[in-house]
């Protein structure tokens, strides 16, 4: 990465962070530019370590306003684009969503292309594979067999055409008559310290005498740890960048997963946390088909009761098929093509977490011995 400048969109997310965390170990990188849409205080703590390392350069913009985006993107070689809304939940009203996942991949492409930057990485998901449906089984995934999500759930179906409409531009002229390449990497759920979905339970947990609630008792996947995650992007820029690995990259999609032992979300939460005395909810959890079908009664209340009243059910259809279904992935075309393999081990990845969770639960005992004091 010798004299390369890289933009990093998104650069206060979980993810996004931590790849500039990476990119900060490339010692001969000329700039990394951190995009954010807020910086906040946290943001401010990791940037004055990181900046001991390497420049980075700190930018505050929109992902939809299309002159922050031409000068973030000025100079840069490299983009790799993690910004992105995230609902399961409908809190986000759903042209929000689209916005911010499409339109804002949209202008970010055409930025790159006024500004003549040659590689460009999309941060994708699994989301746009499915599942469709809890019935459906599929086991060690490849990209080969063109799976695709086919209902209109706002979070998967924007990344789908945004994802569609980043490798459509691979191959594009550049205003400086160079070529757009791209990629697009598609990581399961992710988990790792500092993820705000764990931090969620936990807390949750803590108020709930311990009880972790069952969130996907019936599912079966292959979470992946942040930093393995983050790592194939490192990766994929170097694999866009070599000439020789280049072209079996450019407007390609790829599966990213890790050696995370396939396993339900709610075993995977409850590993991470019975070291500091959690346990999973002991109430009996009702069969999927029946879950399912509730999910569809309070959606139909949702309906009925919306010329009156707002009502945002507890969980969706689509949140019981994207929580309870089995749905895996091979990373072979990864470790075949980019040369991926996991940076950090299962037992790494496990530590790191859980230890992290313990400083979540010291700080809550903290706080409560000084309410009490």
């Amino acid at each position: 990465m010798t004299g390369w400048r890289c933009l990093v969109t998104g650069a206060g997310g979980f993810l996004g962070q931590r790849i500039i965390s990476l990119l900060t170990e490339e010692n001969k990188l000329q700039e990394i530019r951190a995009l954010y849409r807020t910086l906040r205080p946290e943001n401010k703590e990791l940037l004055s370590k990181l900046q001991t390392k390497a420049k980075v350069t700190v930018l505050e913009g929109n992902i939809l306003d299309a002159q922050c985006l031409w000068r973030a993107c000025q100079g840069v070689s490299v983009v790799i684009h993690t910004a992105a809304l995230i609902d399961a939940t409908g809190v986000i009203p759903r042209q929000t969503i689209i916005d911010v996942n499409l339109q804002g991949t949209q202008r970010l492409l055409e930025a790159c292309i006024q500004a003549s930057v040659q590689t460009f990485i999309y941060t994708s998901s699994i989301a746009v594979s499915g599942p469709n449906s809890y019935k459906e089984t599929i086991q060690n995934a490849q990209e080969e067999e063109n799976h695709e999500y086919t209902s209109t759930d706002p979070y998967s179906h924007s990344k789908k055409l945004a994802e569609k409409a980043v490798l459509a531009a691979n191959g594009c002229t550049l205003k400086n008559g160079g070529t757009l390449h791209t990629c697009s990497l598609r990581p399961p759920f992710i988990y790792g310290e500092g993820s705000k979905h764990l931090s969620d339970i936990v807390n949750s947990a803590l108020q709930n005498n311990g009880n972790l609630v069952k969130l996907g008792p019936y599912s079966l996947v292959n979470p992946a740890y942040v930093g393995n995650v983050a790592w194939a992007h490192i990766l994929a820029c170097r694999g866009l960048r070599d000439p020789k690995k280049a072209p079996n990259i450019q407007g390609q999609f790829y599966y990213i997963s890790d050696d995370t032992p396939h396993q339900s979300y709610d075993d995977l939460y409850y590993i991470m946390c019975k070291e500091w005395g959690f346990c999973l909810d002991p109430k009996p959890t009702p069969p999927l088909f029946l879950l399912y079908w509730l999910a569809f009664l309070l959606e139909a209340v949702s309906f009925l009761l919306r010329p009156i009243y707002e009502y945002r059910p507890s969980f969706t259809r689509h949140l019981v098929v994207l929580t309870n279904s089995v749905y895996t992935f091979s990373y072979k075309k990864a470790q075949r093509d980019l040369g991926y393999e996991p940076r950090f081990s299962w037992e790494e990845a496990k530590q790191k977490t859980t230890e992290w969770i313990g400083s979540l639960v010291k700080l809550h005992k903290g706080t409560l011995k000084s309410k009490a004091q």
